[in-house]
This record gives structure tokens, C-alpha cells and sequence, in this order.
């Protein structure tokens, strides 16, 4: 049978009301120090922030029950002051996890780091920790493994799957002198690599460092933030101070005046306040990350959002930088490939930029080449050499017209071709000229899509060259962009920036030459090709790891949404504040639900952050 105990008094009071006394100061002192710290901390410098506000209202009940205890009252709310401790702490475990959440991408980027690697000594094959490769050490990775380091292929030819650096589904190609990445993919072919980058300088450890340092950094808007606070919490504190007094002359009676009162205090925490920036500005570099967009800082994101003008440096940014055969003409019954062929063969002795695009074309339609015998090159003209006791001959047109002068047809397209601001070299066997080949720095893939984006976000494109401006404007005008800086020498570009700053536009640069970081600098917004040189990395406030202008966009609408994330925020934050502080002046709000509430508020600002993480980037 049950038996039913008699309750436990002590000093007139039952047992429970002291437990729950006990309790309630171990959670409102204890678990809730760090409230009670940092308001001291920020009363020694005369100000106030919000934990100046939780800790007030907590105390005050605490206080508030103690003294009524000792009276012999019975409207004690021990129970409450912890409850306000414990959601508010709640409310602090939400916003960690939902942090946690944001950085989560980055944190599976370092997970997915090779563990081993093959490493290449005296033709023996030893596997060693990922740690102990240090750099110039040969490496091979297998089909289907990680690739272990920073480095460049040294032998061999497969597809890697570079998605986790740079968001692009595609698989990327590599052979001999590309450059590969710690932690993307080989699919499906050997590669013997040499470590470029190890540990900490590697494209993955960069990745991380930046976003840490992002998120570590406040906006300004932020810091307007924190001043708003700073005001914002006195108010608060006289206002409950007016409310406590308010409601005693109203009815005498303490109790009425302090519950009122310590409601306002909790109501008006600005949690919500706190969080809106932050959060927002950890998820958007967070998943620009993953998509190869690295931001440096939260002021890079309030920069961006304001740009209304892009200048693009043509080479490296809208071109891939570098020459590659774009036509190949053929005379006389011989097929592309036979020309091509005869070229390569030839242009492989040679270490101009030139031969190095025409033996690259043969290499991409993987052309076998023949042998060359008695190879010359002719300074300023080309170069010929024998094959099969052929004569054959690629250079310039007027070296090539001595031995036969070019038919009308051919010097029509050649002039065709020169007119699209391609060279022109021509291919001779046994002095009759068999194909001309046309050789430009081609466009990349998705620059012309990048420019058509930009403008339909009302963003201007400006294009910057040190070409002449014949050749600047077709390039421009295949790009669709309609203002163009030509002939710009290296060191003047930066005060072309100026120019446009000094008429009141806000200008992003975007650069991936050592030449580019002055104006990377002096821009607005610096926007670095992730495939360029080191010290235009380091200029930019946003570096693309892929170096695709697509990114671009990508960054910019980024940057749009994450500050339109800010301000929904913010507004939310402050509609909630002023429109609770009236209900619990009222004393229509218990400190309970006020407590409830506000840590409501602030989990429905990190969750307004992290939409980010979903929609269209472009």
C-alpha cells in the first residue's frame, strides 16, 4: 500500500519552495554566469549590451524572490528566472548547432582530404601519410583515388572530378603540365603528379582559412549593429525602470510592479539583433565555398552588393589566356588533319607560344606526329624543316609568298581571319602553301553568358586591354559588351578605376594577373581569378577558384541575397522588439512566455539564414 507523507516544512515554509530556491540560483548564477560576466564587463566601460538585459531580469527575479521569501510572500519566481535562463541557453544551443550547420560544407571539404598518398622513390612505390609529403616529391594516384596535394601532372592523361572545389558537375581533363587539386577525384586514367602545394598552402587548406577568417570578421553594417545595441539596451533599462514605478503607483503593490517589469527586460534581449548579421554572413561564405566562390570578409559580401559597374581584364578573365588554333583553312585537295599534322610535327621543335597552340590542337584530336629532319627556324619568319624528304614550312604569309605568292582565295581569308583579330600563319609543303591556321586567345566557355547575366541584373561590363582598340572592339563586341579601355598599359589601370570611381560608380575589378592587384585594390570590390598569380589572389576580397566568369555573377547574386537576409533580419528583430515591449509593459506578457519568445525569435533568424543554402545562384 501507498503511503502519502505529510509535507516537509521547514522555517515555516514547505521543503519544496527551498528546493526550488536552491535550484533556481544554481541555474540563474550558475549555468547563467557568462550573463552575469559580461555585464559587468560592459558596466566597468559604461555600457550596456544584451547581456546587460538578461542578467538585470534574471537577478531581479532572483532578488525579487529571496526578499519575498523572507517576508513570508507567496509570489515567488525562482522557477521563472531559471525557465528565462535555461530558454535563452536553449535559444544559444540552436544558434551553435545552426552555426555548426553552416560551416558544415566546410568542415566535410577538410573530411574529404586524401589520407595516403603513393609516393615515387627511385621507381619504388611507398605509401606515407598525406602529412609527410613534402613538396616536389613525384607522387602516383590511381583511377578512382583522391588525389593527395596541390600539384602538376608530370605523366599520364585522365578526367578528375573537381565538384567539391569548384560546384562544375563536369569532369575536368588533365595531362602532362596541368594542374591538379588535394581532395578532387582521378576517374579513370593513372597520373604521376609532382606536389606543389602541401599542408596549409594547399587550394583545400586556403578554402577553409578564408572562410574562417569571413566569418570571423563584422561587416559594417554589423558594426552599425552593435551601436544600434548599445543605445538601444539603456532605453530598455529605463523603460522597465518607468514600468516598475508606473505599475506600483498604480496599485501599491511591488509584486504587480516587478513581474511587468522584469518582462520588459527579458522581451527586449536583443538575441534576435545579435544573430541577424552573423549567422547570415557564415551561411553565405559557408556555401560560396562549396561552389569555388571564397570570400574574405564580411565587407567584401556589403561591397558586392552595392557594385553597379564590372570591369573585366580581357586576358585570363574573359580569355583563357593563353593562344589556341581557332581555323584551319586547307587548299589543294589535303584534309585539316594532314595539315595539322605536318604543322605540329614541325612546331614541336619550337618553344614559341604559337607552335605551342598548333601542337596542342594535334595533341587534342590526338594526332600522331611524323619524324622532322634538317629543322631551322627562321628568325621573325617561322620555321621549316624536312619530312619524308618533303620540304615543309609554317610562318608568316610574306615569308611564305617569296617562294610562291598566295592565290587571291587565301589572301582573302587570311585578311578574313585578321579581321577577327586572329593570326594568321600559313602551312607550305615543297613552297605551294597547302592551309592557313588561325590562332587567337579564345574566349572562355561561359564569358559571353557572364556579360548577357550581369546586364540583366542592371550590372554595367566594362572591358580592359592593353590591346590596340580595333581588336579590343571585335572582342568586346562578340562578347556583347558595350564600353571598352583599350591600349591600357599594366601600371595605368588602377587610375582608370579611379576614373570611373571619381564619377560616383561603385566598381568591381576582375583580375588574375600580378599587374591586376593595384587595381584589385584600388576597386571597390576586388574579384580574383582563383587560376592566377599569387599576389592577385591576396588583392582580391573574392577569390573564384575556377577562374569561370560565370562565378562572377555567382558572387555578386550571392552577395545580394545574403544582405537581403541581413536586412529581413534585422527587421524582424526590431518589429519584434517594438511590439513586445508595449505587451509586457501592459503586463500582458509574462517573463515566461517573454523568455519564450525571444528565444523563438532569434532560432527564426538563423533559419532565415540559412535559406541561403538553397535557390539559384545566377
Amino acid at each position: 500500500m501507498f503511503q502519502i507523507e505529510l509535507p516537509v516544512i521547514l522555517g515555516g515554509r514547505n521543503f519544496s519552495v527551498w528546493l526550488q530556491a536552491l535550484l533556481g540560483t544554481v541555474v540563474i548564477i550558475g549555468y547563467g554566469w557568462h550573463f552575469h560576466h559580461g555585464m559587468l564587463r560592459q558596466a566597468k566601460h559604461l555600457r550596456a549590451d544584451m547581456d546587460t538585459l538578461i542578467s538585470i531580469g534574471t537577478l531581479a527575479a532572483l532578488g525579487y524572490s529571496f526578499w519575498f521569501l523572507v517576508r513570508g510572500g507567496e509570489d515567488l519566481y525562482f522557477e521563472t528566472g531559471a525557465v528565462i535562463t535555461a530558454l535563452i541557453l536553449l535559444g544559444k544551443y540552436f544558434e551553435a548547432k545552426s552555426r555548426g550547420q553552416a560551416s558544415a560544407a566546410i568542415k566535410k571539404l577538410l573530411q574529404l582530404g586524401a589520407k595516403t598518398a603513393h609516393r615515387l622513390r627511385a621507381e619504388k612505390i611507398e605509401d606515407v601519410p598525406v602529412e609527410e609529403v613534402a613538396v616536389d616529391d613525384r607522387l602516383l594516384v590511381k583511377p578512382g583515388e583522391k588525389i593527395p596535394v596541390d600539384g602538376v601532372v608530370i605523366e599520364g592523361m585522365s578526367n578528375v572530378d573537381e565538384s567539391m572545389l569548384t560546384g562544375e558537375s563536369m569532369p575536368v581533363g588533365k595531362k602532362m603540365n596541368d594542374l591538379v587539386y588535394g581532395a578532387t577525384i582521378n576517374l579513370n586514367g593513372s597520373l604521376t603528379m609532382r606536389a606543389t602545394k602541401v599542408g596549409a598552402d594547399t587550394v583545400l587548406a586556403q578554402i577553409v582559412k578564408l572562410v574562417a577568417e569571413a566569418q570571423a570578421k563584422k561587416a559594417p553594417i554589423q558594426k552599425l549593429v552593435d551601436r544600434v545595441a548599445g543605445v538601444f539596451v539603456p532605453i530598455v533599462i529605463v523603460l522597465a525602470i518607468l514600468t516598475a514605478v508606473g505599475w506600483y503607483f498604480a496599485t501599491g503593490d511591488i509584486a504587480a510592479s516587478i513581474i511587468p517589469a522584469v518582462a520588459v527586460l527579458v522581451i527586449a534581449c536583443p538575441c534576435a539583433l545579435g544573430l541577424a548579421t552573423p549567422t547570415a554572413i557564415m551561411v553565405g561564405t559557408g556555401h560560396g565555398a562549396t561552389r569555388g566562390i571564397l570570400i574574405k570578409n564580411g565587407e567584401a559580401l556589403e561591397k558586392a552588393k552595392r557594385i553597379d559597374i564590372v570591369i573585366f581584364d580581357k586576358t585570363g578573365t574573359l580569355t583563357q589566356g593563353k593562344p589556341n588554333v581557332t581555323d584551319i583553312i586547307v587548299v589543294g585537295g589535303k584534309k585539316e588533319t594532314e595539315v595539322l599534322t605536318l604543322a605540329a610535327s614541325l612546331e614541336k621543335h619550337s618553344e614559341h607560344p604559337l607552335a605551342q597552340a598548333v601542337v596542342r590542337a594535334a595533341e587534342e584530336r590526338q594526332l600522331e606526329l611524323v619524324k622532322v629532319e634538317e629543322f631551322e627556324s627562321v628568325s621573325g619568319s617561322g620555321v621549316q624543316g624536312k619530312v619524308n624528304s618533303a620540304t615543309v614550312m609554317i610562318g608568316n604569309l610574306r615569308w611564305l609568298a617569296k617562294k610562291q605568292p598566295l592565290t587571291a582565295s587565301l589572301e582573302s581569308q587570311a585578311e578574313q581571319l585578321e579581321g577577327e583579330v586572329k593570326t594568321v600563319v600559313g602551312v607550305a609543303l615543297d613552297g605551294q602553301v597547302i592551309g592557313l591556321i588561325g590562332i587567337a586567345d579564345t574566349l572562355k566557355a561561359d564569358a559571353k553568358e557572364a556579360v548577357a547575366a550581369l546586364r540583366a541584373k542592371g550590372i554595367k561590363t566594362v572591358m580592359l586591354t592593353g590591346d590596340n582598340k580595333r581588336a579590343a572592339a571585335f572582342m568586346a563586341k562578340s562578347l556583347g559588351i558595350e564600353e571598352v579601355l583599350a591600349e591600357v598599359m599594366p601600371q595605368d589601370k588602377s587610375a582608370k578605376v579611379k576614373e570611373l570611381q571619381a564619377a560616383g560608380a561603385k566598381v568591381a575589378f576582375v583580375g588574375d594577373g600580378i599587374n591586376d592587384a593595384p587595381a584589385l585594390v584600388q576597386a571597390d570590390l576586388g574579384i580574383a581569378m582563383g587560376t592566377g598569380t599569387d599576389i592577385a589572389i591576396e588583392a582580391g576580397e573574392i577569390v573564384l577558384v575556377k577562374g569561370n566568369p560565370m562565378k562572377v555573377v555567382e558572387a555578386l547574386t550571392l552577395a545580394r541575397r545574403t544582405f537581403s537576409a541581413i536586412r529581413q533580419n534585422l527587421f524582424w528583430a526590431f518589429f519584434y522588439n517594438v511590439a513586445a515591449i508595449p505587451l509586457a509593459g501592459f503586463g500582458l506578457l509574462s517573463p515566461i512566455i517573454a523568455a519564450g519568445a525571444m528565444a523563438l525569435s532569434s532560432v527564426s533568424v538563423v533559419g532565415n539564414s540559412l535559406r541561403l543554402r538553397r535557390g539559384k545562384m545566377v
